[in-house]
């Protein structure tokens, strides 16, 4: 449903590292990274439009107010690193990995909020491998 989305924060390098790490977790390269943002996935093009991309800009005095964003994991094991990689790199914990049958009984997801605030959440819609 979604091509792209835009993330604002109030400072590049502390995004940078947090998204850089949990987008690494889920298997998303990083594709460009200017004084103003960062850039991750890949772009649709005419030929390939199944692609999804995330971009995070700098916008000083942003107010996070629990906007959500959750990003598709391969497996549970991406949601566990995704989850350890944005703890480790200044994000706070919002839901650790689990179930969450409430969605459907299979549904796997993690929550964090990254250094602004920003809720962000990593889920995977199959059983354990």
């Amino acid at each position: 449903m979604l091509d792209h989305v835009s993330i604002t924060v109030n400072a590049l390098e502390p995004a940078r590292r947090f998204y850089d790490a949990i987008m690494q977790a889920l298997g998303v390269p990083r594709v460009w990274v200017t004084a103003e943002g960062i850039g991750y996935g890949l772009r649709s093009t005419p030929d390939d439009d199944g692609h999804t991309y995330l971009a995070i800009y700098v916008r000083p005095g942003v107010v996070a107010d629990r906007r959500h964003w959750c990003f598709r994991a391969p497996d549970r094991a991406a949601v566990r690193a995704f989850h350890a990689a944005g703890l480790a790199h200044g994000g706070r914990d919002d839901g650790p990995p689990g179930l969450r049958p409430d969605y459907h009984e299979q549904y796997y997801a993690a929550f964090l909020l990254d250094p602004d605030g920003n809720r962000v959440e990593a889920a995977c819609h199959r059983a354990e491998a």
